[in-house]
């Protein structure tokens, strides 16, 4: 009975600091402002694809002349990706269609890229479109930047 209780007692406290951690992680990410949360697709096929398959809920924060983008459901401290602003080719814009309603966030627009000839696809609120495309067509100067 004792051993039961502790394996439980541990357990609970297991899950409650993993759900802490969770939420320091983001919280160290968004510090520094500049975040939107943000379902990224890499690899998209040229057909498009409307399972909802691929899709990864995460958080990405503008860095100068960069997009960083973190996993949300990860205790890994660097970006999964790195989006680089002269990099990106905007290609389409769209809401999500069939089962993607469902792996995305409600209100989400799906934003169609090319980073460096790898298509990308980018959902998120229309408020971050809005900011993401400002950054985009922000660039310095002398950098060519392909906006649809």
């Amino acid at each position: 009975m004792f051993l039961a209780l502790l394996v439980s007692a541990l357990v609970v406290a297991l899950v409650v600091i993993g759900l802490f951690v969770f939420g320091l992680r983001r919280r160290l990410i968004q510090r520094s402002g500049g975040t939107f949360d943000c379902s990224l697709r890499w690899n998209v096929p040229d057909e498009g694809d409307v399972s909802g398959k691929g899709w990864v809920y995460g958080v990405a924060r503008y860095s100068g002349d960069r997009v960083a983008w973190f996993r949300v459901f990860s205790y890994a401290p660097r970006p999964r990706r790195v989006l680089e602003r002269s990099g990106i080719e905007v290609l389409a814009r769209r809401m999500p269609e069939g089962e993607e309603e469902l792996a995305l966030l409600s209100d989400s627009v799906v934003l169609g890229c090319l980073h460096h000839g790898r298509h990308v696809e980018l959902a998120m609120s229309e408020d971050a479109l809005t900011g993401f495309l400002a950054w985009l067509e922000a660039a310095p100067p002398g950098q060519r930047v392909n906006v649809a």
